[in-house]
């Protein structure tokens, strides 16, 4: 059990059979006694509500983990993770890990969020570097004009991209907002 003095962003609870994750929390005073106001995402669901708590109210914790595990391959319904110290295999529904697939490379390994075997999501680093596999050419000289065209990446994702950015070169990417972060030197 958790107190609602103890909650903050990122802890994980279970309140009426449901497992959410703590998005914001808000302590306000009033005249007979203190609430909680707490935005709460539903990590089934993937939606967000707001309850209310009493100060003093205790809550389930919910014993969720994070596990580094690699991403082997997928199809339209299902992909597949590797505990890389188990050798287990965890297959998870695409519906689960939709937003992160366009930043995700067979072999890389993101952090599994998982309720007992249960895959609730994955957690990526800050930005990525993939390699562009389409773009039009990049001309010398193009560099101050802070014009952009659009690349295609080796996971499908389209970002843009300065103009002097080529095919088969590597970027870093972001992974909260999709926007094109550096070139990142190979050599």
């Amino acid at each position: 059990m958790i107190g609602t003095s103890d909650l903050k962003k990122g802890t994980s609870v279970e309140v009426d059979g449901t497992l959410y994750q703590i998005v914001e929390v808000h302590h306000v005073k009033t005249k007979k006694s203190a609430v909680y106001r707490v935005k709460m995402r539903d990590l089934r669901g993937g939606h967000i509500i707001e309850k209310s708590f009493n100060a003093g109210e205790k809550l389930a914790a919910a014993r969720v983990e994070r596990r580094e595990m690699q991403y082997l391959y997928g199809d339209d319904q299902m992909h597949t993770f590797m505990n890389t110290e188990t050798f287990d295999q965890v297959e998870v529904p695409t519906v689960v890990i939709e937003e992160a697939l366009p930043y995700l490379r067979e072999g890389d390994k993101p952090q599994l969020i998982l309720y007992g075997e249960e895959a609730l999501g994955i957690e990526l680093p800050a930005a990525v570097e993939l390699t562009i596999t389409e773009s039009d050419p990049g001309i010398k000289g193009d560099t101050a004009t802070g014009a952009n065209k659009p690349a295609k990446m080796e996971t499908g994702l389209v970002v843009n991209v300065p103009l002097f950015i080529n095919p088969g070169d590597k970027i870093k990417i972001s992974t909260s907002t999709g926007e094109y972060l550096e070139r990142v030197n190979t050599g």
